[in-house]
């Protein structure tokens, strides 16, 4: 028996017996166990890659640090091209974009894809999360479990939700960070409804984890510094920091995007982005691969194991050559993670974001126990903070940041210098930069899903449904005997657009221009459809124009009608009343 009638008869068996809700939660359960597994999948190949180099290595691994990473992104290269034959997409903005423009839908080829080029380009030394190919492979496994038992497209969303939920949950073992991540980043709606499916998922994947891992966390740490009043000038300062190192962190990644722009083939991208980590990675050997280590290090405060072999060995009995090695760590590890992705490597962002959050909050916590003013901080507490402000700052997701941090020390003990640094770096970045590195070309396509109702409603409804193509078509050399009888005779609209012989649009006729000379005769041939057409109030392009500009422009024009342009040419029209009415529809399916 094929899997289709099995599936049919799954899903009779389950509309005779299991109401939507409990299906739904059913479904919250399944891809949350399958979420674990996939995190536990990539992280299980990366080590095991990582393992395998630092055996074969004969020199030591800083000697070698030039070729791995060549190496890995060569690797990528020649599957992405011979094997995949699929271009590498940034995990989470492939997922919002799918969310908008797709339906949720995602290709079955995302379920491994990400579990292949990712650990290889981390594994091999790229400066890469696994996080975010962890979501987009969960998230794919998701959308095709989705499909495949016909679930509609709003419950599709949700679940992909819940699948970036689990991921989330079961690396850090922490639930309701996950939740808030889903919320935050996917624009989820708070409600009952997407709450209970969320912590299902979210405490399946935990659940998963600890069936494979046990109780071993990536990151763990027990606070004992509890808050001081006198410290939250410090805090401040922390926050302001990572408010301006987040700035720091988007801005860099355009610019080195923008500079491998120059190079023509993706052989050249390949082998200077590859040096370029190489050389960075020979001297701040901390930029290797995710950093989870590099973090770990400076939570036990052992910062000469954070740091490992350096050419600046010698010199680290000075607390300031330390202090700054670990600043070319917070300035160099958003340069080497953008170079591994403009070079062709697949990764995340979050996990590097991390890791120049911890290295900024420990150098803020050591200028401060160092400067001489006699003030003494928890350097551990300032790095975890450290890392809160960044998530806080480059993902605008200052909820999730607080939670996780919180979750990862097992309690609430820092809540209150984590709401000050988180809140000051938020409003910072916010303030400067509008849109995050996942969601800038996003919003510039007006395929960006936010809180907003209104906005998402248009950023879901699609041009295409809402072009009428039903007009009879005039030429500027037709007289108005021709346009009457092979135009007005044979048509049910009051408006004619006017194209010439490449047609392109050189104008429109409204009925109302005409009534009054449409019954003289004597007219008839004398005359031209050029004497009576003008130019549109405004155009449509259809390759440019999201739904919020095409509302804008009639909103701005008080047309009824305006014409869309497609490659240049005449392509229909769209009518205000349309427009409304699946606006309308549109918002009743995204409310309910």
């Amino acid at each position: 028996m094929t899997i289709q009638p099995l599936i049919k008869r799954l899903l009779l068996w389950r509309y005779k017996y299991i109401s939507q809700k409990n299906f739904v939660f059913l479904l919250a359960m399944l891809i949350g166990l399958l979420a674990g597994l996939v995190s536990v999948t990539i992280k299980n190949i990366t080590y095991g890659i990582e393992w395998v180099l630092d055996h074969l290595a004969i020199v030591s691994r800083n000697s070698i640090y030039f070729i791995l990473p060549v190496i890995g992104l060569w690797l990528v290269y020649l599957f992405v091209k011979y094997v995949s034959k699929k271009k590498v997409e940034h995990a989470i903005p492939s997922i919002l974009f799918s969310l908008s423009k797709k339906n949720g839908l995602l290709e079955r080829s995302k379920i491994y894809l990400p579990l292949i080029t990712a650990p290889i380009t981390a594994g091999f030394g790229g400066s890469v999360g696994l996080l975010g190919p962890a979501i987009a492979s969960a998230s794919a496994v998701s959308s095709n479990l989705s499909q495949l038992l016909h679930v509609d497209r709003k419950t599709r969303t949700l679940l992909i939700g819940c699948a970036a939920a689990g991921v989330i949950s079961s690396i850090f073992q922490s639930p309701i960070a996950a939740i808030i991540f889903a919320i935050e980043v996917f624009s989820l709606d708070l409600t009952f409804a997407s709450l209970l499916p969320l912590l299902i998922a979210s405490v399946s994947s935990v659940l998963m984890s600890y069936f494979f891992v046990g109780n071993s966390v990536l990151l763990s740490f027990n606070v004992t510094t509890p808050f001081a009043l006198r410290d939250t000038l410090f805090f401040i300062i922390l926050g302001v920091g990572t408010g301006v190192a987040s700035i720091y962190f988007s801005k860099i990644y355009f610019a080195v995007y923008k500079f491998f722009d120059r190079f023509k083939t993706n052989g050249q991208r390949l082998i200077v982005g590859g040096l370029a980590i190489g050389v960075m990675l020979y001297f701040i050997p901390p930029l290797y691969g995710e950093g989870f280590d590099f973090i770990n290090d400076l939570l036990d405060g052992n910062h000469l194991h954070a740091l490992g072999k350096t050419p600046f060995d010698d010199f680290l009995d000075n607390i300031w050559v330390i202090i700054a090695l670990l600043i070319g760590i917070t300035i160099f590890k958003a340069v080497a993670m953008t170079t591994t992705f403009a070079a062709g490597g697949a990764g995340g962002i979050i996990i590097p974001t991390m890791v120049m959050g911890s290295a900024l909050g420990n150098v803020v916590a050591k200028i401060i126990n160092n400067i001489g003013l006699g003030f003494q901080v928890s350097e551990s507490n300032f790095t975890l903070i450290g890392m809160a402000g960044l998530i806080a700052g480059v993902l605008h997701a200052p909820l999730t940041a607080i939670f996780l941090i919180a979750e990862i020390t097992g309690g609430y003990q820092l809540f209150v210098p984590l709401m000050i640094t988180v809140s000051m770096s938020f409003i910072i970045t916010k303030n400067s930069i509008e849109h995050t590195i996942y969601t800038k070309e996003l919003a510039e396509k007006g395929a960006l899903l936010t809180h907003n109702k209104d906005q998402s409603v248009l950023t879901l409804m699609r041009l295409d449904s809402v072009i009428e193509k039903n007009f009879r078509v005039l030429h500027p050399e037709m007289t108005l005997g021709d346009m009457l009888h092979q135009g007005v005779a044979k048509s049910s609209r009051n408006l004619f657009p006017v194209v010439d012989e490449h047609q392109q649009l050189v104008g429109i006729i409204l009925l109302d221009n005409i009534r009054e000379v449409m019954f003289d005769q004597s007219l008839y041939n004398s005359t031209t459809v050029e004497t009576f057409m003008h130019n549109p109030p405004e155009q449509i392009i259809y390759e440019k124009d999201a739904m919020k500009t095409v509302m804008k422009k009639f909103q701005d024009t008080g047309a009824w009608n305006l014409p869309v342009i497609k490659d240049g040419k005449y392509f229909g029209f769209v009518s205000k009343s349309k427009l409304l009415t699946a606006y309308r529809r549109e918002l009743i399916n995204f409310t309910t």
